[in-house]
């Protein structure tokens, strides 16, 4: 299905399933062999969208709602990147935000009842949005606190483990902790404040945190949780710890669809005067794009700032140049921006229902995107 192009001026591209023929076929071949039961794609290139399609259902019944282009995921941590990550560069562009400045000026407790030495009053908003703060990876907050006080309390009181800078972790407690420091920045809620001032100035009219309760049915479910919430998880996020912070959290929460994502990658390519998008960018400056998209230490880390990056054995597969900046979400989700060919691939996924045991899209993931590359 090929809808009217609202990223782009230009005429969509005929038969597109012809010339991106192997990347339905990679997609396709995922649906029955169960990776997923349905999703959402996009691609841009040339200035244009190339292709914006879906494939699939919403669950694996043959009466389950097909998914369409236009249908809204739970995106998972590509929250980081389209909301987190967005805020800051924002921040940071209008002054209000410094790399620099040590998480525990901005969130106090954070080093409360720690010793003087302890690494984390070395923790820098820098580090977290590069993973490298030295906070664990994970943690399961949600098994033992029931309200967002007393989970961010806990996050808080994690112990840094290493000097910050020092190792490279992708880390869900960081960007808790980041999403929280912003809206101490702002003195108000993330959420409210980058729909406002980022999605409704980019016109990315799907994209939302805790949709409605009349919108939840036509979201495709992520998962049938038996062990925590004990029902079908659909329209409501799956992240456990983003659900005890009221469903929005600087890690994960935010549903949208892929003419947002494209919509918002486009904004990116314009920033950095890519020359086929031929129109200035609404929001974001040149050196703002530069500077997150740019590698962090330590060495061996593919960390940009918020940002991800092609490594060996990348997702996003063999073709995406070294000025690729995206973001993978849990549920099944990745989005690249190739800076350098003007290229953006935005993939949707349930690829956790019924349950989350399923990883076969880490095989879909290289094979579709590398499909793409090689039809453009």
């Amino acid at each position: 299905m090929i809808e009217k192009d609202a990223v782009s001026c230009a005429a969509p591209v005929a038969d597109p399933t012809a010339r991106f023929a192997a990347a339905y076929g990679v997609l396709r071949g995922a649906i029955d062999a169960k990776a997923f039961p349905g999703c959402a794609f996009g691609v841009l290139a040339g200035g244009r969208v190339m292709v914006e399609d879906a494939l699939g259902r919403f669950t694996f019944e043959e009466d389950s709602p097909a998914v369409t282009p236009q249908t809204v995921f739970d995106v998972a941590s590509v929250t980081k990147v389209a909301s987190t990550t967005a805020a800051a560069m924002l921040l940071h562009q209008q002054r209000r935000l410094e790399l620099e400045t040590p998480l525990a000026d901005l969130l106090p407790g954070f080093v409360v009842g720690r010793a003087p030495g302890t690494f984390a009053r070395h923790v820098r908003l820098r580090h977290l949005l590069a993973h490298s703060s030295g906070l664990p990876g994970y943690a399961d907050f949600f098994r033992q606190h029931t309200t967002p006080m007393g989970l961010l309390r806990a996050c808080l009181e994690l112990p840094v483990e290493v000097p910050p800078g020092s190792r490279a972790e992708y880390s869900d407690p960081g960007f808790i902790l980041l999403g929280k420091a912003l809206e101490v920045i702002l003195g108000e809620p993330l959420l409210g404040w980058v729909q406002r001032e980022i999605y409704a100035e980019l016109g990315m009219t799907a994209s939302t945190f805790c949709p409605r309760p009349s919108a939840r049915p036509l979201i495709p479910p992520t998962e049938e949780d038996t062990t925590f919430r004990h029902r079908i998880i659909q329209g409501e996020v799956q992240d456990e710890n983003a659900f005890v912070l009221n469903g929005a959290a600087g890690h994960a929460g935010l549903f949208t669809n892929v003419r947002d994502l494209l919509t918002l990658a486009r904004e990116i390519l314009a920033a950095g005067g890519h020359p086929s998008i031929g129109e200035p960018a609404k929001l974001f400056h040149p050196a703002t794009v530069e500077l997150f998209a740019e590698r962090q230490p330590p060495e061996d880390s593919t960390r940009a700032l918020g940002w991800d990056t092609p490594g060996k054995d990348s997702t996003s597969g063999r073709h995406f140049s070294s000025r690729t900046i995206g973001h993978l979400g849990f549920s099944g989700c990745s989005f690249w921006i190739d800076r350098e060919a003007g290229v953006i691939v935005a993939l949707l996924t349930n690829r956790t229902w019924p349950d989350r045991a399923n990883r076969a899209i880490r095989q879909v993931w290289p094979e579709f995107h590398d499909a793409v590359r090689t039809a453009l």
